[in-house]
């Protein structure tokens, strides 16, 4: 059955349920209103009922008419009223359930939070009455000590008439309460706190103002050990975190200058005030930056997709044009399929016995052409099934967004912490990918085709899935707007790289930490980070279960698991993911140390953790080299200019025939065939508010010895350019023939290079046009070797004035 078949059926399912629906609701009427029309047989019921309702003098008619008496007729007779009542109304919810797409176990799910919610507000309230009880037991208590005999434990002058006032008031309560049991009323709890809370405020507020006399015995140490102490009596049973009296902050330099004028601490002040039930703005604890908050979904806009009431008719256009037009040439097949996705509809062919595949493939653009479309992209075989896909661009595209994806169960559910989003294949089923499984990334496509979009994805979906201490963000954005938006984050491990020559220096750090992690992995035995955060895991169990023990000299030691000799840490290792977002610009500025360092870690750092992720506008073969290609095996290509760019990404077309905003080709590692993707998208406010909640739950700290590390790697490697740098770069020096900017236009004019091209055009000899290429070839404008082919040229002649620009920068 196509797809067109099963959503014909689906509507005449609905269709029948709903007046299925009437009829039940009009047998009910029936039944409810007693009409009694058991004496005479079914037809002469009818009859009857329809009598009734077309008479004219009666404007108004009680009873389920005609319709009801269909249904309710024969449930009356031959089940009864109540029962027929019962029937009807079960078979009512039931056809409601169904049309509405509610299902019992939602039902029981939906009742079971509502269980669930009422039990923790009983719970709440009883622990909050159970606190009032607490306090205005205790309250008086404490009261009663610090007055007794008119004297106030602490030696501050403190007005006390008010006082005694209150704590009289405060004592006639229990007086006059005994033999009752403690439990009151809310109200008369209240009034008994309200009393309290204001003699704890008057307290407070003398000790913070008020001066102490240098022959007064209290130090702030004592009003600091009072003060948390009243605290924790009035309140240990709430469950709140209490400051330890001895580590409560108290200035040294007025120890120091004067000891006659002591002052309670601010943070005393405050905890006090939240003691007793007052609030009192302070900033945030180190331990409250070091909780790292996920956020929230509804920061991310919901699609705004509506059915397209021409859907179905488009595709049944296409469909019927789609045989005619292979009718016509000969071509004898039948749609088996049609899978509507968000951007594109794969009608799936089944071709008849003795057709070539080569026939369809070789009309792909006739069958543009009949069917109106911008371009057709053919997959033959789709991988799996006997059929050929032709993949048609849809004229209302459906946005996806990030909120859907980000908010499904395969998102949620999975366990890697570099999961990552990417959008819905040509199915509509969601496309969820794990950045350590890649391990690497490559994305390429032209301007306006959705690279960045595509890369915002990738970043968002981390945030959403690690915390900071689990994952690592190093953000190279030669273009300097970018990575903008991502400034401040946690994840980050150094600021925004946007210099160049930084960019070479971070890359080669990556280098080296790279090389410093396989060399702790292999003094502790272990194969990846993975096998090594185990190890980390089992320390920390180890350390909770063993208490800290008393050497020889007298000193507590906390025992820890040793491997080799040595002691395991209790960190675990952070996986870096490396984004960068225009590698072309980093290979015209710095082409050897970039190429160097990515190539390295896209061979090694897969088990240390460390992942690339590398976005250009410019897929060309100087830009995306043959040992880039053979390191990176996972490749997103959107839409490019040409069949040899997108042979360059995924070395096979495909690529040119996208429709571009977001339409993607991914090839996965491991995959057969690249598949079709409508990435998802987030706009710029989306992405703001993303890292502006992340930003305001939890500060970023920065790791100086990386930004300096990264920065004499930098300097080291400016230097040794102005020095001349190695002898086989020539480039540097700009050591060329004199000739050879005329013989670069002269092959950029013809679009391919050879000796003999540019003999004739500038008569020179055969060993100096030779020499004038292997200098092009040097300077990657023309391509390699081809035998008896001409060289293939991969820059314009613009992209030579900027790179001779970039030259000769170097040079001075």
């Amino acid at each position: 059955m196509t797809e067109k078949e099963k959503q014909v059926a689906h509507i005449k399912a609905k269709i029948f349920m709903c007046v299925l629906l009437v009829m039940l609701v009009s047998a009910f009427t029936y039944v409810a209103t007693g009409a009694d029309f058991k004496s005479d047989n079914f037809f002469t019921c009818l009859g009857n009922l329809y009598l009734q309702s077309a008479d004219t003098s009666v404007y108004v008619t009680v009873g389920g008419g005609l319709i009801g008496g269909i249904l309710g007729y024969p449930l009356a007779v031959f089940c009864g009223n109540g029962v027929a009542l019962f029937i009807c109304i079960c078979l009512i919810l039931a056809l409601i359930f169904i049309l509405a797409g509610i299902s019992i176990h939602d039902i029981g799910r939906a009742a079971s939070k509502q269980v669930v919610r009422v039990r923790e507000a009983g719970k709440r309230h009883a622990e909050e009455k159970r606190i009032r009880r607490q306090i205005k037991v205790q309250e008086p208590q404490t009261t009663e000590q610090q007055f007794s005999d008119g004297k106030n434990t602490s030696n501050i002058d403190i007005p006390l008439d008010d006082v005694k006032k209150s704590k009289k008031k405060t004592r006639k309560k229990p007086e006059t309460e005994k033999g009752i049991d403690v439990d009151v009323t809310d109200s008369g709890e209240e009034n008994a706190v309200e009393q309290d809370l204001s003699v704890d405020l008057i307290n407070i507020i003398n000790r913070a103002s008020k001066p102490h006399g240098a022959d007064a015995d209290t130090t702030i140490d004592d009003i600091a050990n009072e003060i948390s102490s009243e605290k924790a009596a009035n309140h240990i049973e709430s469950g709140a975190k209490q400051a330890d009296p001895q580590t409560v902050p108290v200035d040294s330099d007025v120890h120091k200058s004067s000891k006659k004028r002591k002052t309670v601490n601010d943070s005393d002040i405050a905890d006090e005030f939240e003691g007793i039930g007052y609030s009192m703005e302070s900033p945030e604890t180190e331990e409250q930056e070091k909780i790292y908050h996920y956020p929230p979904v509804q920061l991310l806009k919901l699609p705004n997709n509506q059915n397209d009431a021409s859907a179905m008719e488009e595709m049944q256009n296409n469909a019927k044009k789609l045989i005619e037009t292979l009718n016509s040439f000969g071509v004898k097949a039948n749609i088996t399929n049609i899978c509507r996705g968000p951007s594109v509809t794969r009608y799936e062919l089944q071709p008849a016995p003795g057709v070539k595949i080569s026939k369809i493939t070789n009309l792909s653009d006739d069958i543009a052409l009949n069917l109106a479309a911008n371009g057709v992209r053919i997959e033959a075989p789709i991988p799996g099934k006997a059929a050929v896909g032709i993949e048609v661009p849809n004229k209302v595209v459906s946005m996806v967004s990030m909120r859907e994806l980000i908010d499904s169960d395969k998102f949620r559910n999975s366990k890697s912490k570099l999961t990552a989003v990417l959008g819905r294949d040509i199915s509509g089923d969601i496309v969820v990918t794990d950045i350590a499984k890649m391990p690497h990334l490559l994305i390429a496509g032209t301007t306006g085709s959705g690279k960045s979009v595509c890369v915002n994805s990738l970043l968002i979906s981390i945030l959403y899935k690690a915390t900071p201490d689990e994952v690592k963000l190093l953000l190279i954005d030669p273009k300097m707007v970018e990575f903008s938006k991502y400034k401040g984050i946690p994840h980050l491990l150094i600021p925004v790289v946007s210099d160049a020559k930084k960019a070479a220096g971070a890359l080669a750090w990556a280098v080296n930490e790279m090389l410093q992690r396989y060399k702790i992995f292999s003094e502790f035995d272990c194969k990846d980070i993975d096998s090594y955060n185990l190890l980390i895991e089992k320390n920390l169990r180890y350390i909770e279960n063993n208490p800290p023990v008393e050497n020889e000299e007298g000193e507590m030691i906390q025992p820890t698991l040793e491997v080799n000799g040595l002691p395991v840490a209790k960190e675990k290792m952070s996986r870096v993911v490396i984004a960068i977002d225009e590698l072309a610009d980093l290979m015209m500025a710095a082409p050897s140390e970039v190429e160097d360092s990515i190539c390295r870690l896209a061979q090694m750092a897969r088990a240390a953790g460390m992942h690339l992720i590398l976005a250009t506008q410019r897929p060309t073969v100087n830009v995306i080299t043959g040992l880039i290609k053979a390191n990176v095996p996972s490749r997103i290509a959107l839409k490019v200019s040409s069949n040899t760019d997108s042979r360059t990404i995924l070395d096979a077309g495909g690529g040119e025939k996208l429709i571009g905003r977001g339409d993607m080709l991914f090839s996965p590692v491991g995959a057969p065939k690249p598949v079709r993707v409508q990435g998802c998208y987030a706009s710029e406010e989306e992405i703001e508010g993303v890292t502006g909640y992340i930003k305001k739950s939890y500060k970023a700290q920065y790791n100086e010895d990386i930004e300096e590390s990264i920065k004499r790697i930098a300097a080291e490697e400016i230097a040794t350019g102005k020095k001349g740098g190695s002898g086989d770069d020539r480039s540097d020096g700009l050591d060329f023939d004199s000739l050879i900017d005329d013989a670069i236009k002269a092959c950029i004019d013809a679009g391919q290079a050879s000796t003999s091209l540019v003999q004739r055009k500038l008569k020179v000899g055969y060993a100096r046009a030779g020499r004038m290429v292997d200098e092009m070839e040097q300077l990657g404008i023309v391509g390699p070797h081809q035998g008896s082919k001409p060289r293939d040229v991969l820059m314009t002649y613009n992209e030579w004035l900027e790179r001779r620009n970039v030259l000769q920068n170097r040079s001075e």
